[in-house]
């Protein structure tokens, strides 16, 4: 078996807490879950801010991992001084080091089970493609979005989110819990079955490319003036065309989705999330691609499991 070591992640955000849930209950009962032979350490990304039942502190610590941020001298931001102690623990130099992270998540918009990766490391697509051919999880592919950067995974060599939905910040369900639960194993089952020689890759991986974020229409206060369509609620990852309604006024005016550069349909995503008002974002359009599988990912993963 190989010296590689997974980071699972839950409670990054400190109101997602289904996530933490499971992980506990995988701490006081180890054969809840399989570790398929690996090396696996669990921890809670932002301890303080799930004691609080808050999304974060100080600041969104899954934007807390830019280089800037991990350089600056900033002492009294908590999320800064968590994201530079999880590095130091569990970074790919760290004292326990971990090659792979994997973080878990929940959403309150309607996006089923997921997985996002940020960017495209050859090694990321590698991972779920097989996680996506094992059980067909839409990826989301987050790049080309200057404005949202320092993603916790984006600090190891190989990493990527799983995030599941809808449910209420700060609310224990059973359905979340259960996703979790599996997709958890099933991410274990399929890295241990390539260090084991044991996998069959895809001929394909669909993504869905980030394209653009899109706001509320807002006042001169910043307050929203418009909610999603109704026709558009709940929507998540199905397509959507020019002259289709994204908001409506309580007059009962609309407003449609009207974008040149989009000359076919596009598939929205993260739409009315809850945590992203904050952020200016009422949904992502995203593009619908398939992908050839390449050679080169599966060599990268080689790579990683061997050095």
């Amino acid at each position: 078996m190989s010296n590689l070591q997974v980071l699972l992640v839950a409670g990054t955000h400190g109101n997602e807490i289904n996530a933490p849930w499971v992980f506990d209950q995988w701490k006081q009962n180890q054969d809840l879950i399989d570790s398929c032979g690996l090396k696996v350490v669990s921890v809670i990304g932002n301890p303080l801010a799930f004691e609080k039942g808050k999304r974060y502190l100080h600041r969104d610590l899954n934007r807390s991992f830019s280089k800037d941020l991990l350089n600056s001298e900033n002492h009294n931001d908590l999320e800064i001084s968590r994201a530079k102690e999880l590095l130091g623990l569990y970074g790919p130099n760290g004292k326990n080091a971990s090659q792979i992270a994997i973080d878990f998540h929940s959403t309150t918009a309607c996006m089923g089970s997921s997985l996002v990766i940020y960017g495209r490391r050859p090694v990321d697509l590698a991972i779920v493609s097989l996680i996506q051919n094992r059980i067909g999880l839409p990826v989301y592919l987050h790049e080309g979005n200057p404005s949202q950067k320092g993603f916790l995974v984006e600090a190891w060599p190989c990493g990527f989110v799983v995030e599941i939905g809808p449910v209420p910040q700060g609310s224990l369900n059973s359905r979340i819990i259960q996703q979790t639960f599996q997709a958890l194993k099933i991410c274990l089952e399929e890295i241990s079955k390539f260090i084991n020689s044991q996998s069959c890759f895809p001929d394909k991986l669909i993504v869905h490319r980030h394209l653009k974020s899109i706001d509320f229409p807002r006042d001169s206060s910043g307050e929203p003036i418009a909610y999603i369509h109704g026709d558009l609620e709940g929507r998540d990852w199905q397509p959507i065309r020019n002259g289709y309604p994204l908001f409506e006024y309580l007059n009962g005016d609309k407003i449609r989705l009207s974008d040149n550069s989009f000359s076919d349909e596009v598939f929205p995503v993260f739409i009315n999330e809850a945590a992203y008002a904050e952020k200016n974002i009422a949904m992502s359009l995203t593009k619908k691609e398939v992908w050839r599988f390449d050679d080169c990912w599966k060599d990268a993963f080689y790579a990683l499991i061997n050095s």
